[in-house]
């Protein structure tokens, strides 16, 4: 291995160092209780070495943003296996329903916290977020094909369907659903989602 290679995977480790050190201070202390000093003095770095890194705080944590879609997004594409659209769409939704509820610190971080929407607007692109929002759209439009499903406009009927699963993970991911047992939430998320799918015609 060269010395630039060797440089590079260094510069590479060390990003990552900060990363998931970054993570698990979120988690244990909050996003707003957690600064890049405090950061650097968990890895035992100055707070300038974050620096070379990260722009800011905001800046770690979009992209912490961007490892929760691309864990996202290779879900998504195992269940690309499946062949009947009708199937492929619904069983799309319940993987991200599972999803959510087993990485909800990644799921604050794609669609709840302000600080990397922040960053978007910064950026001018969203592209790991297009990248699994353009999957589903593939997905209706291939039931809609299929005429599993009758509406014709993609768009809406895309935006719809994330609207409604987003829906169901935010409010319980923010505590917002206690006239519910709270041991079976996410199998009333899944409840919820299948009465939908069935509603739109989508039953299997």
């Amino acid at each position: 291995m060269g010395i630039n290679e060797r440089k590079e995977r260094n510069k590479k480790k060390m990003r990552q160092q900060i990363l998931n050190t970054a993570m698990n201070l979120f988690l244990d202390e909050g996003f707003q209780n957690v600064s890049i000093r405090k950061i650097a003095d968990k890895i035992e770095y100055s707070p300038a070495t974050i620096y070379l890194y990260f722009k800011d705080r905001d800046d770690i944590l979009f992209a912490l943003h961007d490892e929760g879609f691309d864990k996202l997004f290779k879900r998504q594409q195992s269940v690309h296996k499946i062949v009947d659209p009708r199937k492929r769409l619904r069983k799309h939704g319940e993987m991200y329903l599972k999803f959510a509820f087993e990485n909800p610190e990644y799921y604050n971080l794609m669609f709840i916290t302000r600080s990397p929407g922040r960053k978007v607007v910064e950026k001018g692109d969203w592209n790991s977020g297009i990248r699994s929002y353009e999957l589903i759209k593939n997905d209706v439009a291939a039931a809609i094909k299929s005429g599993a499903i009758k509406d014709s406009d993609i768009d809406v009927i895309t935006f719809a369907l994330w609207s409604f699963v987003h829906g169901i993970v935010s409010l319980i991911l923010r505590n917002r659903c206690s006239m519910l047992d709270q041991k079976h939430l996410p199998v009333a998320a899944l409840k919820a989602y299948n009465t939908m799918m069935d509603n739109w015609g989508l039953a299997v």
